[in-house]
């Protein structure tokens, strides 16, 4: 059966966001990591490839050896279903600290708590209170 996972490329901060992210949802973490070494193409010890769970959903990221006129896009976002208020509030906080906010927390009438941030990445997340 076809697995789909979530791939995230980065320019040299994919290690940083991992642990950022692994840190801010349970049951979470960093489960590989190849490194570039000195002999490249990307800078040594940046992430050729990785893998990494959040609450049990697997993603990979990249740091890319490349410059790309393009980063990440609110187009495409991680939508995240929090359980309570305390979750939701940590993680807007959390995510909005060095990122900006596209919706605050607000009810909009198809949640009664929801908000749309970028965080310092640039990585789009939708929070919802389930």
């Amino acid at each position: 059966m076809q697995k789909f996972t979530t791939f995230l490329m980065f320019e040299g901060k994919a290690e940083e966001a991992m642990n950022f992210y692994t840190t801010l949802f349970k049951n979470s973490s960093i489960l590989n990591i190849t490194r570039y070494d000195k002999n490249g193409p990307g800078a040594e010890g940046t992430v050729i490839h990785a893998t990494f769970s959040l609450n049990g959903q697997e993603f990979m990221a990249i740091d890319s050896a490349g410059k790309h006129a393009f980063t990440f896009t609110p187009s495409i976002s991680i939508f995240v279903n929090c359980e309570d208020d305390n979750e939701i509030e940590h993680a807007y906080a959390t995510l909005t600290d060095g990122g900006s906010a596209m919706m605050t927390l607000g009810n909009y009438g198809f949640s009664r708590k929801f908000g749309w941030v970028s965080d310092k990445f640039g990585v789009s997340w939708q929070l919802n209170l389930a």
